[in-house]
């Protein structure tokens, strides 16, 4: 893939200079949905599938885009006297928009690029595309501007920014940071409160993550996604009123419990409750899997679905339609969607010798019923975003 990349910059933009490669994955979380933006805990890893990048800088202030998942776009020209989102500009939004968050905090880069990208991500999947290309953008700027005291950390939450501020989608910050600080076949703990984390090794004893991708494209900023978060930014206010905390990830079950009918909305009721319960719910998977229990985890899986389906309602007919086939196949230690939701991916974990029945099922129940394929990805869990030549 980086071979092919790079033949593609070649032909582009030529073959002189100082052209490096660079490489930034996808994530899947594993656990915990929607409680980064709550002040609770996710469980996130790296793949090995992402984004490939190839880039050059120039001599003058133009910046030049192209990628072969768009390649109907062409080469998309811009510079950095016009650091603005344009709705025309698509996909290029993502990258233009981590140059100008750098920009905002400082650091600016003082000559334009030419970058070609290609991922094999699926656009659209829920595993986190638009914030592969930002931390693989991140990355890009420092090891080509030479900017210096940045982190991973700093460079997830200048992804954030970028997204929240620039692009308008206010998302938390579990895509960027897992994306940036992956770990071969190790998960992520973190605590979105603080950014305290720990890695959990992945021991799958004989079973497998299996992506299934539901082929039902959405664009997040048109999403419930920022109403999701305004109704639980609402409950939380409500239950301010009667308990000092400064995030709903801050509750037990039985504080919430107690605190509830302080939120006068039922619907935020419903939303601080899912945020709630799945943030224990987290802690309690990674307890499990750290003691080797993967049947309690997958069991966590299952119920996280659940919540997701009825308290936030943000699953939808694709999302459930996978995930309750997958739950009646045999060899599976659960399932449940990933990502933000209104279609994507779910994330099942499948015994080995009951993979392929598991692909063959799943897919002839979801195309039956919903009238097209779904995508199926056996995965590996990868390290972050990083200079590969």
């Amino acid at each position: 893939m980086q071979q092919k990349v790079l033949e593609i910059f070649q032909e582009l933009f030529g073959a002189e200079g100082d052209i490096r490669s660079y490489f930034s994955p996808g994530r899947v979380n594993l656990i915990g949905e929607h409680t980064d933006y709550n002040g609770g805990h996710v469980f996130p890893c790296a793949l090995t599938i992402g984004t490939y990048g190839i880039a050059r800088k120039r001599e003058d202030r133009k910046i030049r885009f192209y990628s072969e998942n768009f390649s109907r776009m062409g080469v998309f020209e811009t510079s950095l006297d016009d650091l603005v989102y344009h709705e025309e500009a698509n996909w290029t939004n993502y990258p233009k928009g981590v140059v100008w968050a750098f920009k905002e905090k400082g650091y600016v880069a003082d000559t334009g690029f030419d970058l070609v990208m290609y991922g094999n991500i699926p656009n659209g999947s829920g595993l986190s595309s638009s914030a592969s290309v930002e931390l693989l953008m991140g990355v890009i700027l420092v090891d080509m501007f030479g900017f210096e005291g940045l982190s991973m950390i700093d460079l997830a939450l200048l992804g954030q920014y970028a997204e929240n501020k620039f692009n308008g989608m206010n998302c938390g910050i579990m895509d960027q940071f897992a994306i940036a600080m992956g770990k071969e076949n190790q998960a992520i703990f973190l605590d979105t409160a603080d950014l305290s984390y720990e890695y959990a090794p992945i021991e799958m004893k004989g079973a497998k993550i299996v992506i299934a991708a539901s082929n039902k494209k959405r664009k997040l900023t048109d999403s419930k996604y920022n109403e999701r978060r305004a109704e639980c930014e609402e409950a939380l206010a409500d239950i301010q009123k009667q308990m000092d905390i400064k995030a709903l990830g801050d509750l037990t079950e039985e504080q919430f419990e107690e605190v509830k009918d302080a939120v006068k909305n039922p619907v935020c009721r419903k939303r601080a409750k899912h945020a709630v319960y799945e943030n224990q719910r987290t802690i309690k998977a990674v307890a499990a899997l750290k003691a080797g229990d993967l049947e309690t985890f997958g069991k966590l899986m299952n119920a996280s679905h659940v919540s997701l389906r009825d308290d936030y309602e943000v699953t939808g007919k694709e999302l459930d339609t996978l995930v309750e086939a997958a739950w009646k196949q045999e060899g599976v230690i659960g399932s449940r969607m990933t990502g933000a939701g209104f279609g994507g991916c779910t994330v099942s974990i499948v015994k080995e010798e009951a993979i392929d029945d598991f692909i063959k099922n799943v897919g002839e129940i979801y195309e039956k019923e919903i009238g097209y394929a779904a995508d199926f990805y056996v995965v590996e869990i990868g390290d972050g975003s990083r200079r590969i030549g």
